[in-house]
């Protein structure tokens, strides 16, 4: 099927493999201060730095912004709702991804991978 011929609806967030949501290994380290078995070297040192723009609040992660505001981490199901409600919104076809972006920042929701997730989503809108 190309690209044309998908509808809206089915272009959401792609699911994390493993089912528990992209930021889990942050969160974890952030918990209990130890690493996800079968790590490489490589992410033992990247996950520490990440963590850095993050905050634990019992069971909510939040990212850090440079302005000391917070973001809503939000696992799969979460940014799916969000792409859809936002960009049914005002703006509605107008839109284009970095805006619809923009906008869920401001409403203060993040997932690592917003904005290409957004662009996905509105070019396959506009394309039906």
């Amino acid at each position: 099927m190309s690209l044309k011929e998908e509808h809206a609806y089915c272009c959401h967030v792609e699911a994390e493999p493993d089912g528990k949501p992209c930021y889990n290994n942050i969160k974890m380290y952030l918990e209990r201060w130890e690493y996800p078995e079968g790590i490489t070297n490589g992410q033992k040192k990247s996950i520490p730095r990440m963590a850095n723009c993050f905050f634990l609040n019992k069971e909510v992660l939040y990212k850090r912004t440079p302005d000391l505001g917070l973001l809503r981490c939000v696992d799969v199901s979460e940014a799916t709702k969000l792409l859809e409600e936002v960009h049914a919104e005002t703006c509605g076809l107008h839109m284009n991804g970095f805006v619809l972006a923009k906008k869920i920042l401001g409403a203060g929701y993040y997932w690592m991978t917003m904005e290409s997730d957004c662009c996905k989503y509105v070019q396959r809108c506009h394309l039906c």
